[in-house]
């Protein structure tokens, strides 16, 4: 097969990129393919998003995968009134139900679905005017341009004292993720970032008896990153930036790792007050197995005991070539 663009990744970025080179550049879809092992565009992000019980995204309403801008505030149109808390607080941060359903329509006005291949690619040569990618089906592939929007979906961070084999252990963005518990239960969720806290969430609204254990204690931004990386305030030093190793720096750098926005951090607050989470700070230095119950040690001196670990430890950026 013979690409002009060839995108590695059927995620957010990949299906956005994809949109915007037909919709804005005009370049004609049959010469683009999406290769991504989901079922469907967009897989990871549906099924990640659905496990931490996340009701609103982060960022606001003018950050959607269509061309224009505005595209999912025109979609909601009049529904807004008749429906209110499709968009929550100033920055408009929709539903996740209402941004999925948007995405679909983008996807479905697009025509992305028939682009997308359902492999994995494998391996990469790159030639003075093209790549040849393998796929996972043995199919060679050759582009003239090529996108890699891999993200961190299939890479969760596990920390060295988590067991990847027990029963009672397990993290919420794992490809076979299968450890939500199906009775009411003591859970303990390692983590502080918003994932993990919006997994807290969602189990104190189960009627679970939510532990958290963290590094560290909250750390509250209502982006994760400035909001002047929108324009030049913060662009233009990056547009500037000519080495890519450089640029990933920065990227990195700009980012509010392991931090909630405020209305999260409310609804946490809220949850410890009423006796329905209990907050612990400290490294995790043991992980003991007691019958049906796992305990963790940590720092401080204190002992958790539960019927579950669910680590929300987040993703690792690893690139190919490994940097």
């Amino acid at each position: 097969m013979s690409l002009d663009w060839l995108i590695i990744g059927g995620g957010i970025h990949g299906v956005h990129i994809a949109a915007r080179l037909i919709g804005e550049a005009k370049v004609d879809p049959t010469t683009i393919r999406v290769v991504d092992p989901g079922e469907r565009l967009l897989d990871r992000w549906l099924t990640c998003t659905a496990t931490t019980g996340m009701t609103h995204l982060r960022s606001p309403a003018v950050h959607n995968i269509d061309v224009r801008p505005l595209s999912l505030l025109q979609y909601a149109g009049k529904r807004r009134s008749r429906k209110p808390g499709l968009f929550m607080g100033r920055y408009k941060r929709p539903r996740l139900t209402l941004f999925n359903d948007h995405c679909e329509k983008v996807i479905t006005d697009y025509g992305l679905d028939a682009l997308h291949v359902r492999a994995r690619v494998v391996s990469c040569t790159v030639g003075p005017d093209r790549v040849v990618a393998t796929l996972s089906s043995g199919e060679e592939v050759t582009a003239a341009n090529t996108v890699l929007a891999l993200g961190g979906g299939e890479q969760p961070v596990w920390p060295s004292w988590a067991p990847r084999d027990h029963p009672r252990v397990s993290h919420v963005f794992a490809s076979d993720f299968s450890g939500w518990p199906v009775s009411t239960e003591s859970v303990i969720v390692v983590g502080a970032g918003i994932s993990a806290v919006q997994v807290a969430l969602r189990l104190v609204e189960e009627g679970h008896n939510v532990h958290m254990v963290s590094r560290h204690g909250l750390r509250e931004h209502r982006f994760d990153s400035d909001s002047g990386w929108l324009g030049p305030k913060l662009m233009t030093r990056f547009e500037f930036e000519r080495d890519v190793d450089r640029r990933r720096e920065m990227i990195s750098e700009a980012r509010h790792k392991g931090s909630i926005p405020p209305d999260v951090r409310r609804s946490l607050n809220h949850a410890i007050r009423t006796g329905r989470a209990h907050w612990h700070v400290g490294e995790v230095e043991r992980l003991d197995a007691k019958g049906d119950a796992v305990s963790l040690r940590i720092t401080s001196g204190v002992e958790v005991l539960s019927q579950r670990v669910l680590l929300a430890t987040g993703f690792t950026a690893q690139r190919p070539g490994g940097r």
